[in-house]
């Protein structure tokens, strides 16, 4: 659905062209989550918003979206594995809002196709 499209594989070089914002990880947390809780609570956001804006979508495409999500976190633990467990500072908390976003985007084009169908 979205893992095997190019806007996928672009926002995975986007943020491995951003990693050094995760280097940087001992430095003075603005919060107490750690990178991959805020990655998995900001996508959490984002695809209860997806599914909450589309409420024709069937228990399958459900399901098929939550199978997504899954594999975009494991695609994010494998990435992040050294920091994952560092608290987020504040430039990471806006990066991983960013990005989340950007995930939602690619989930919002993905909806609109099938439901064109």
């Amino acid at each position: 659905m979205v893992t095997d499209k190019d806007g996928y594989v672009h926002l995975i070089q986007y943020l491995t062209e951003h990693l050094g914002i995760f280097e940087n990880s001992q430095q003075h947390s603005a919060i107490e989550e750690t990178v991959m809780e805020l990655f998995e609570e900001q996508l959490a956001a984002q695809i209860i918003m997806v599914c909450g804006q589309n409420p024709s979508l069937t228990f399958s495409q459900r399901n098929l979206v939550i199978r997504e999500v899954d594999a975009i976190v494991y695609d994010l633990e494998e990435i992040l594995a050294r920091v994952a467990s560092h608290k987020a500072t504040a430039e990471q908390t806006r990066f991983i809002c960013e990005f989340s976003c950007l995930i939602k985007n690619l989930f919002d084009q993905e909806i609109a196709r099938l439901t064109a169908e």
